[in-house]
């Protein structure tokens, strides 16, 4: 997918001086597409990751978190923590690329199930594992989530049903040691992506986000 993860307005002189919280705001309100996030049923902490842009600055996908925030730290074992992240990716068509030389690819429910999963792989290190290896683990783990994400259909993954804006709605869905991962379509132009860790998939509800300052931290 020829987008660049960043978080929005993280440098430049715009960006001195501004809080995290509102820059990453701010870049979610750049997009041309509704966001997604946990339905009213989730009453816990909401908080904002990155958005992802085209070369051109275009937003592309981004992603808001609920729960417990994932760290990486010693201190905070993986097993203890609590999340669910939703992905909204943009439904885009094949189309020239911003500088006019090429093609950009389309985005489907394969790009929203690569980014969860590989959302997921980032805030899971196997803790034990030696530092100078988990590049190496992230590198062929990140390859199996491509693989995966690229055959949907495939024995990997099984069906669930879940509601979107109130009314159900069939994701692809897949669980392993480290997590889970489901991608699915959605309305308004946009696929829908999530992962999670300590919280469970089953009885998520997903809903368009009306007020992004509710993911303020």
């Amino acid at each position: 997918m020829e987008t660049t993860s960043r978080l929005a307005g993280e440098s430049g002189p715009a960006a001195q001086g501004v809080p995290g919280a509102r820059r990453a705001v701010d870049g979610f309100l750049m997009a041309a597409f509704p966001w997604y996030g946990l339905d009213a049923a989730f009453t816990g902490p909401r908080w904002l990751l990155q958005v992802g842009t085209a070369a051109d600055g275009t937003v592309e996908h981004g992603s808001t978190g609920h729960g417990d925030e994932p760290s990486l730290r010693v201190e905070a074992s993986p097993d203890e923590q609590s999340f669910a992240v939703v992905v909204t990716v943009a439904s885009r068509p094949v189309r020239r690329s911003a500088d006019g030389t090429g093609t950009l690819e389309a985005t489907s429910v394969s790009t929203a199930a690569w980014l969860a999963g590989s959302g997921l792989l980032s805030c899971t290190f196997p803790m034990e594992m030696d530092h100078t290896l988990r590049q190496d683990w992230l590198d062929q783990q990140t390859g199996v989530a491509w693989e995966l994400a690229d055959d949907l259909e495939g024995p990997g993954w099984r069906t669930l049903s879940l509601p979107v804006d109130g009314e159900p709605a069939d994701f692809h869905y897949r669980e392993s040691e480290y997590g889970w991962v489901l991608a699915g379509p959605a309305r308004d132009g946009v696929h829908l992506g999530a992962y999670g860790r300590g919280m469970s998939a089953y009885g998520l509800g997903f809903s368009v986000v009306d007020d992004l300052t509710a993911y303020e931290r």
